[in-house]
């Protein structure tokens, strides 16, 4: 079993270090919210009173921070990761942030003689929670054959996209097409309800033809076709707003930095951006549902 220090013991950060800790490696968990350690050793984890004594009484590290700013901070600040590690240690940042500073990221670990990944996740909390989540890495093949066997202990689809960055291609691609298809699905859901369709009937039929998606069937956004979605609690997250924003930011720097058109995510985009700007990153992003019924 691995020594890990884990850095970043947020919404998502706490469920996958909890998993890590239950597959029976050494955790030493950091947060700068002192209650969130405090939670992590409730779930097994060694708490750390900082991260360079996280980082040097582990053998690699994993993280979880909010952007591609605090990942080069962490990493490679004054006294960050990269000043405290062993020689040679793996870095394996789950951070969905741009693909130019995870490029940068490996850049840096490579220069320093470490081995690192950039493996962002799909699944949201539930899947963080359960050890279920979806593992996209970028990364040398050498960096991804050491990474694997730690991302099995929270994950269950575990893929290696290829060179460093590829992981964030793959997470940022992937959310624009969510969020496009998330607001399609809850505009038809609308359209069907005020034609005088009710949202079961509609879901038995275009759950098995040719307007079936993921937004559909397994996170469907109209209350009571599938009971674990967000629409059954009043839209609380889940993913919220502000996650999917920011991902479809992402999308479009990446976008305009590769001079790609996305026409669809740009207009995905504006719909958040605008959930966001009238107060309502917290709700979950399927409740474009609840603004297209006037209910916000």
């Amino acid at each position: 079993m691995a020594k890990i220090a884990f850095i970043g013991l947020g919404n998502m950060g706490s469920g996958m270090c909890a998993n890590l800790c239950n597959a029976g490696h050494e955790v030493h968990a950091f947060d700068l919210n002192e209650k969130a350690v405090q939670d992590a050793a409730a779930h097994g984890a060694l708490p750390a009173l900082s991260l360079a004594a996280a980082v040097k009484a582990a053998d690699l590290v994993v993280t979880m921070l909010p952007a591609g700013k605090h990942v080069l901070s962490v990493y490679f600040g004054d006294d960050g990761v990269a000043a405290n590690a062993k020689p040679g240690m793996l870095f394996i940042d789950c951070s969905t942030i741009a693909v130019e500073d995870a490029r940068e990221a490996a850049k840096q670990a490579e220069a320093g003689g470490f081995l690192m990944v950039d493996a962002p996740v799909s699944g949201g909390t539930a899947a963080a929670e359960a050890g279920t989540l979806t593992f996209m890495a970028g990364g040398p093949d050498a960096a991804f054959a050491k990474a694997k066997p730690i991302l099995d202990a929270m994950g269950k689809n575990i893929f290696h996209a290829g060179a460093s960055g590829n992981g964030q291609v793959a997470k940022i691609a992937n959310n624009m097409l969510l969020g496009i298809s998330m607001i399609g699905t809850c505009e038809a859901f609308n359209l069907a309800e005020k034609l005088g369709l009710d949202a079961q009937t509609f879901f038995d039929i275009s759950s098995v033809s040719s307007g079936q998606c993921w937004s559909m069937t397994s996170y469907c956004p109209a209350p009571g076709p599938v009971p674990a979605s967000p629409a059954n609690r009043d839209y609380q997250p889940g993913f919220a707003v502000a996650m999917m924003l920011k991902d479809l930011r992402l999308a479009h720097e990446a976008a305009v930095a590769a001079g790609a058109k996305i026409t669809l995510g740009e207009m995905a985009e504006k719909v958040y951006g605008d959930l966001d700007a009238r107060g309502h990153a917290g709700l979950d992003f399927s409740g474009v549902m609840k603004d297209l019924k006037g209910a916000l």
